[in-house]
């Protein structure tokens, strides 16, 4: 079976087209400012075929048409006829407390996601749209929804409720959901399997970090806790957010500078993070090497996520009780090299120790900590995409 995998946003969607008998990516891409003269759209085939275009593309229905065409084309196609997809998955950022696993898509689903809109404003409209618009172009064609929340409804009450009159949540839906779950859920099932672990008896902390970052406490291989919470913002330093803050600090802002609940909002969602403090970027890659150079804003920028990736470490090894190992993942955790040590050297209150010749590699999978650690350290590159079209899969098949 071809599954199309299509992850979608309101200006732009990156996509994917995978064979499911051997998991083998066939083409993949990226279309860009999707309402602009200047659009672009990226591909590129396993064969190594690229193509790239500049132009008007008006709409996500035109830009996935475009798209569509480049998978059929004489010259860079990779199947014969678009009747060969046998199925569409796409990402879903936010299915509430509805949906604890990935689901085929029919108007009550449709529906369901329309009434998700408030908790993820930016993200289920565009989701919704990529839908739509794969429906319209591949008419018959089972669409899968695979959330980013689902992995994370495991949770106790304890995990997700908030110490907030208890009636928001009951009426408002108020609670922790989490995000990146098939992230986590990806690499914790890979730990498992690398470190010869059962995944129902496998216990981890799994360090998704990239210019959005969350940690998962992984008990059983269920998510027991997360630091993403009602929305995104909440938990780790991230590149343009604040993660967690004071509660009063918007009412202290909105009152001494006059700003207005959308300018905070803005504020702490894209002018916040590494690159609030550094004043210099939200990439750590730039982060490391002015750093590196004396930058002093950066070096307190690293040192507060330094800080923070300690702060839930700890939190999760306590509260799991037992620890088989640390994963990193994410455009962070995979390349980061001198972080990542920076973290496992300050871990040898577990018992950690950090391999440094096995730490030198980025984007593989490798186990990163001493040979007599009794809890392994391990980098595993995520694929998200991957975990999207094995759902859909197996959920189309059956």
């Amino acid at each position: 079976m071809f599954v199309f995998v299509l992850n979608c946003g309101s200006s732009s969607f990156k996509y994917q087209l995978l064979d499911m008998v051997n998991e083998r990516r066939l083409a993949f891409g990226l279309v860009e400012r999707i309402g602009t003269p200047d659009s672009v759209l990226t591909y590129e085939s396993a064969d190594g075929e690229k193509v790239k275009q500049v132009a008007d593309i008006a709409d996500h229905a035109i830009a996935i048409g475009r798209v569509l065409a480049q998978l059929v084309d004489a010259t860079t196609g990779v199947i014969a006829s678009l009747a060969d997809i046998g199925a569409i998955g796409h990402r879903v950022v936010h299915g509430a407390d509805k949906f604890s696993a990935s689901v085929l898509i029919d108007d009550a689903v449709i529906a369901a996601l329309q009434a998700c809109v408030p908790l993820a404003p930016l993200h289920n409209p565009a989701n919704i749209t990529g839908i739509k618009a794969m429906m319209r172009a591949l008419p018959g064609v089972r669409n899968v929804a695979v959330f980013d929340t689902a992995f994370h409804a495991s949770m106790p009450p304890a995990s997700y409720i908030y110490a907030l009159p208890y009636e928001w949540y009951e009426q408002h839906h108020v609670r922790r959901y989490g995000f990146h779950g098939t992230s986590h859920r990806f690499v914790a099932q890979q730990a498992a399997q690398a470190l010869g672990i059962a995944q129902d008896q496998f216990n981890c902390i799994t360090c998704h970090m990239g210019n959005g970052s969350s940690f998962t406490a992984v008990q059983n291989g269920k998510s027991f806790d997360t630091s993403m919470g009602m929305t995104p913002l909440e938990g780790m330093v991230m590149g343009s957010r604040c993660g967690d803050i004071d509660a009063g600090i918007p009412n202290y802002l909105a009152a001494n500078l006059g700003l207005s609940i959308a300018e905070i909002d803005a504020a702490l969602n894209k002018k916040s993070g590494l690159l609030g403090i550094s004043g210099l970027s939200s990439d750590m890659r730039d982060i490391e090497k002015a750093a590196s150079e004396g930058h002093a804003r950066s070096q307190l920028a690293r040192d507060v996520l330094l800080n923070r990736t300690l702060k839930y470490i700890g939190a999760y090894a306590i509260e799991l009780g037992r620890l088989d190992a640390i994963v990193f993942t994410g455009g962070i955790g995979e390349n980061a090299i001198d972080f990542r040590a920076s973290v496992v050297q300050r871990l040898g209150i577990l018992g950690i120790r950090l391999d440094a010749a096995a730490n030198n590699v980025r984007g593989t999978q490798a186990t990163i900590s001493s040979a007599d650690s009794p809890i392994k350290v391990m980098v595993v590159p995520t694929n998200e995409e991957l975990v999207i079209a094995r759902d859909t899969r197996d959920i189309v098949g059956a």
